[in-house]
């Protein structure tokens, strides 16, 4: 069909289950065939990768999903791209819908700004464009030399809300922090639905003290204006935990794009103290590290939502208050 045609090949850049089932998802909507190519680690732990047929002068498109090994999934694409790159492939557009590092796109303390070297990393190493969803700053594009393509998750997440959560016309969509009200707002309007934003101590990577602006100390002799001195040095208040927005009677929806350390079941058992009688989770990526799905099993949360590009563990496909979504329409379709 007209899809085959355009897609030259597909490659995987690693043999995991949750990339193995995308990319064959992927490759079946397209009526493509998957690339042939061995993507292994040595005794040693170094990455080998072998391109089993010719890709000269074609546009070749790698899969690649992160799990738990963030640092050796980059190294895979890393040294697929090169691999492609020297076998002369056209064009090497990476398929990543979970971009690494995104939330490390802003300095700290002497720290780098690790998003911006890993985005000129993969162009040196030979990706041409880049095919992500979701990024936690859309000012991140702005970091790449070659296209991005930056796929927004709402659309299904919003589907997903309307078709599969009961009376959800009587919902009122939560902001967990001050700085998520953005995105919890869009969705509320979307859906014409209320706004509940949680406010309580800010999270410990936004606090002014991370990003140096009290560095260097003052110098105890220097001459200061004392109204300066007095406001530079005044300690933050930490602000009462308050909820602004009626959830009483209500369904909250907890909107969220990187769940990691689920910091929303604290947040759900507020919510619920505040008389909200069910709390869903929609997130566009699911790290859950750890713990995590027993935490969730065990709170008052109903349902976490998520997208399946991230490796799901047999205990998190375990834990019954987890749902899934393809994402593989979005991506071939982008394709």
């Amino acid at each position: 069909n007209s899809a085959a045609r355009y897609v030259k090949r597909i490659f995987r850049a690693n043999s995991t289950a949750t990339c193995t089932e995308l990319a064959k998802r992927i490759t079946e909507r397209l009526g493509a065939e998957l690339g042939k190519s061995v993507v292994y680690q040595e005794t040693n732990g170094k990455t080998r990768v072998e391109i089993k047929e010719s890709v000269r002068d074609q546009d070749i498109f790698i899969i690649q999903t992160i799990r738990r090994d963030v640092n050796t999934a980059m190294m895979e694409l890393l040294i697929m791209d090169y691999a492609l790159k020297t076998s002369c492939a056209r064009n090497i557009i990476g398929v990543i819908p979970y971009f690494p590092y995104s939330k490390q796109s802003k300095i700290r303390k002497r720290g780098s700004i690790v998003c911006k070297f890993l985005a000129s990393t993969l162009a040196k190493a030979g990706l041409t464009h880049i095919i992500t969803r979701a990024l936690h700053q859309k000012e991140i594009q702005g970091f790449f030399s070659f296209p991005v393509d930056n796929l927004r998750a709402s659309p299904f997440l919003l589907q997903y809300i309307q078709e599969e959560i009961p009376n959800y016309r009587n919902a009122v969509t939560v902001a967990k922090f001050p700085d998520a009200a953005k995105r919890a707002q869009s969705y509320a309007e979307r859906l014409c639905l209320g706004l509940a934003v949680i406010h309580w101590e800010a999270q410990g990577t936004e606090l002014d003290i991370d990003d140096g602006r009290h560095s260097p100390s003052m110098v105890k002799n220097a001459t200061v204006h004392p109204c300066l001195k007095f406001s530079l040095m005044m300690a933050k208040e930490k602000p009462p935990i308050t909820i602004v927005g009626d959830v009483g009677g209500h369904i909250a929806i907890i909107v969220d794009d990187i769940i990691d350390d689920v910091e929303f079941v604290a947040a759900a058992e507020i919510l619920k103290v505040r008389g909200a009688y069910k709390t869903y989770v929609m997130a566009t990526h699911d790290i859950l590290s750890a713990n995590a799905p027993r935490l969730i099993e065990e709170s008052s949360v109903d349902e976490v939502m998520v997208m399946n590009a991230v490796l799901h563990e047999v205990q998190k496909l375990q834990c019954p208050e987890i749902k899934m979504v393809d994402v593989s329409l979005m991506l071939s379709e982008t394709i």
